[in-house]
């Protein structure tokens, strides 16, 4: 049997499945590289079709005609980038170096054709005459500017170093992301009964399944954030805090075959000298060039504004917690290691809030009909069970439908794995849009929770759910007509707003009321501890702001700049120039920096979150000042001007269509409690 004959390889052969979705029970690892080199030969031709037309260059014959090209090729690289994210293999890693070189050739051939290029210049240059309509505009103006920015404007030696560039990035970010994987996998921390006998029993259960999944009797400490976190709040033990603590923050930095340090340096050499090429000072220039925040002068200007109160508040918070450890008899600095120990104990006697008697009352199961409840009241969105065969057990699926018409479908996959890469994050299978063809979104959620009966999130992890399930909301809601403005595909800048805005319905009341229940006496969450709760919400702001901070300045100081020669060093001189507290440091460290290394999404852009929350502070004020968290006059307006609107404009024009103005990062400030 043939794999890549058309009739046999089920990623080539049409999908006879409910909504088209990936027929994950008959797809194998085999199947994937002969489907690639036969739907990139696919599109090319589809490519060529294009160029070999001799009439004049018009929006419908070049542009429309390439955004209907590579369909094919779509399918199965978001099917791949699918399984291998959230549940790889030896083979699939092999196949990520395969595709990611693939890949990044198939895009030059696109994206360095002349004649292509060419005809859509020649559209540019004659639109006025062919009575193109506001969104259509918009896509020219974006197609364009994808070809620019990819070098097609580029002529003789340049085009090609411009080429060589792109395709050993592609390598480089697929070779960090699996070196720091393999980190995460392979290093975990065997705990006597001792100790055990110190930890809350939802910590404990969630280190005997950590050891199971290894096939390992005995509970066990990995690097999932799921259980690094819990384990630093509360092992009293200081020694094993430090040796989970130094390995978490040495990810992607422990030397040999993995040595991420080397490939960073790599890549912000390759990221300048791309941008150089293309007429920008600096890859921050360039990156920024296209963001709601234009300039890295406006990004620094932003951190700036909340550095200041944020460090003020870390430093006071440092010494509390100094004092707390010098009570426990521990004569030195406070660590990285002791930061979240000591304050856990802070909270609890400050809020009485201990997370061994919160966390039983945030069920996984309860909190997603609790989203799916918001959805429902915000947007009339109804969420229906799907069975279908995905690429996991763990993963559930539903049907969206408003007024019984279906409009997407959402994926769920929430429970860590070693096959799993960290985090939490939203993608689309397959995006909106109504060309070529009509075709509802499918969004998958990817999270990494432990997993044990009765599932209990912190309210951290609680607030990771609704944050993820606020990007798939811009996905299932896109009405635009085509792909390349669906849904998420907006300034990068701009679209965490709507996962940070849905954040907020999380500490809605009526909300917790309803779903906080508690997994074992079924009772709801005690009014007292619900008001703690919302009380302490701004509770050790000064650390996460400050570690958020820290990274998003060594981002854009690192692509601002000339590279270094040794990238640590000027990772350090930045830390100290910020005066960071040591105790803090980063949250991420360049070795472990995957938002920015592992490809180029948030490359210079790691400030975003903080862009967005300025936005999402002002915009939840929106439904405050209406006095109904869903007001359903603020929820139409967010709607139709956000999460339905795509990329269909620019991001400012959006947010003031629905704010009626621009927000003012102050609103942010006091919403952190930094003010």
């Amino acid at each position: 049997m043939a794999l890549s004959d058309q009739s046999q390889n089920p990623l080539l052969g049409k999908w006879e499945t409910q909504h088209e979705i990936a027929p994950f029970n008959v797809i194998y690892d085999e199947h994937f590289r002969p489907a690639l080199e036969i739907a990139c030969s696919k599109a090319l031709i589809e490519v060529e079709e294009i160029i070999k037309n001799r009439n004049e260059p018009t929006f419908e014959n070049t542009i429309e005609a390439l955004l209907s090209t590579g369909q094919l090729l779509d399918r199965i690289v978001s099917t791949f980038y699918t399984i291998a994210g959230a549940h790889t293999n030896k083979k699939r890693d092999e196949l990520l170096l395969v595709f990611s070189s693939k890949l990044s050739d198939h895009n030059t051939n696109i994206y360095s054709n002349t004649e292509l290029f060419d005809r859509i210049d020649r559209v540019v240059e004659t639109k006025h005459l062919n009575g193109l309509d506001q969104e259509q505009d918009r896509v020219l103006k974006l197609v364009h500017r994808n070809f620019v920015r990819s070098g097609a404007a580029l002529k003789g030696r340049n085009k090609t170093r411009f080429q060589d560039i792109s395709k050993q990035l592609a390598v480089i970010g697929t070779k960090f992301s699996q070196n720091l994987l393999s980190d995460e996998r392979d290093w975990f921390m065997e705990l006597k009964r001792e100790t055990l006998e110190l930890l809350p029993s939802f910590l404990v259960e969630a280190l005997k399944q950590a050891g199971q999944e290894r096939g390992i009797n005995d509970p066990v400490l990995t690097l999932s954030r799921s259980l690094i976190t819990p384990f630093l709040q509360f092992c009293p033990d200081r020694e094993l805090r430090k040796i989970a603590y130094i390995a978490w923050i040495k990810r992607g930095a422990n030397g040999g075959a993995r040595d991420n340090v080397k490939l960073a340096q790599q890549t912000l050499k390759l990221r300048a000298e791309m941008a150089k090429l293309l007429g920008f000072e600096s890859y921050s220039h360039y990156k920024l060039d296209t963001e709601m925040a234009a300039s890295p002068e406006n990004v620094e200007n932003l951190l700036k504004k909340v550095w200041g109160p944020a460090r003020v508040v870390a430093i006071r918070d440092e010494a509390l917690l100094t004092a707390m450890m010098r009570d426990d008899g521990v004569n030195d600095t406070l660590k990285g290691w002791d930061w979240r120990f000591y304050a856990e104990r802070r909270r609890l006697k400050e809020y009485d809030l201990d997370e061994e008697s919160v966390k039983p009352f945030f069920q996984l199961d309860n909190l997603i009909n609790a989203k799916f409840k918001c959805a429902s009241k915000l947007f009339s969105l109804e969420f229906s069970p799907l069975e279908i065969p995905l690429y996991h057990e763990d993963c559930r699926a539903w049907t969206v439908s408003r007024k019984g018409k279906s409009i997407a479908v959402f994926i769920g996959d929430y429970f860590s794995r070693p096959s799993k890469r960290s985090g939490a994050w939203c993608s689309a299978m397959r995006s909106q849009a109504k060309f070529p063809n009509e075709q509802i979104p499918i969004v998958i959620n990817v999270c990494n929770f432990s997993r044990l009966d009765n599932t209990v999130l912190s309210f951290e992890d609680a607030r990771t759910l609704f944050h993820e399930f606020g990007h798939a909301l811009h996905q299932i809601l896109s009405d635009v007509t085509y792909d390349i403005i669906s849904g998420t595909s907006v300034a990068r800048d701009f679209v965490e707003l709507p996962s940070q805005l849905f954040e907020h319905w999380l500490e809605v009341p009526e909300v917790l009321k309803e779903f906080a229940i508690h997994c074992k006496t079924g009772k709801t969450l005690p009014e007292e501890m619900l008001y703690s709760i919302l009380e302490a919400s701004t509770f050790d702001m000064g650390f996460q702001t400050t570690e958020y901070l820290a990274s998003a300045f060594v981002d854009l100081y690192l692509h601002l700049e000339e590279t270094p020669v040794d990238i640590l060093e000027r990772q350090d001189q930045i830390l100290h120039q910020l005066k960071v507290p040591k105790a803090i440091g980063m949250r991420h460290s360049v070795p472990h920096f995957a938002h920015v290394f592992s490809g180029s999404g948030y490359a210079s852009g790691y400030y975003s979150y903080m862009w967005s929350e300025v936005m999402d502070a002002d915009a939840f004020a929106a439904f405050e000042e209406a006095k109904d968290p869903f007001d359903p006059v603020v929820a139409k307006s967010l709607e139709k001007n956000i999460l339905a609107a795509g990329g269909s404009e620019e991001p400012a024009i959006l947010y003031k269509r629905f704010r009626g103005r621009l927000p003012d990062p102050s609103a942010m400030i006091k919403a952190r409690g930094l003010n």
